[in-house]
């Protein structure tokens, strides 16, 4: 039973559970922002479009049984707009993530095609002969 509550500690201490909560409070408070803005300004819109009518107090009895399914379509409504939103988030930052992998390969390539090429044995000894003299020929000036 230690070792379960011990790997829960340390479940509960990593960096990706504190964002995992971040994010559902987040996600929360943006899901009432949208219900609020599906129940209070966009049904009752819809329903003035479609002759006064109340989604909300839609309902069918049956057998006893209030059917409500008014608030059916404005969770439906409701969905549709959350799911809007998380599609067109992810789009976004897929496109971003897109243009920055994009711009690091071509910042690569360019360093791939700026890099001297490699110079075989000769050529090496041919480099480090024109170097000496070069600095023999700076030497001979200067006396």
């Amino acid at each position: 039973m230690k070792k379960f509550f011990n790997e829960f500690k340390e479940f509960i201490s990593k960096g990706n559970v504190i964002d995992l909560a971040v994010g559902v409070v987040i996600g929360n408070a943006f899901g009432k922002i949208v219900s609020s803005l599906v129940d209070n300004i966009m049904m009752p819109l819809v329903g003035l479009l479609l002759g006064g009518v109340d989604f909300s107090g839609l309902s069918i009895k049956f057998q006893g049984a209030s059917i409500k399914y008014g608030l059916f379509i404005q969770n439906i409504v409701d969905f549709l707009i959350v799911a809007f939103c998380i599609f067109s988030v992810i789009k976004v930052m897929n496109s971003f993530d897109k243009k920055v992998k994009d711009k690091l390969k071509k910042e690569e390539e360019k360093k791939e095609e700026e890099k001297e090429p490699e110079l075989t044995k000769d050529q090496e000894l041919l480099v480090e002969i024109r170097d000496l003299l070069k600095k023999q020929e700076k030497e001979t000036k200067k006396k």
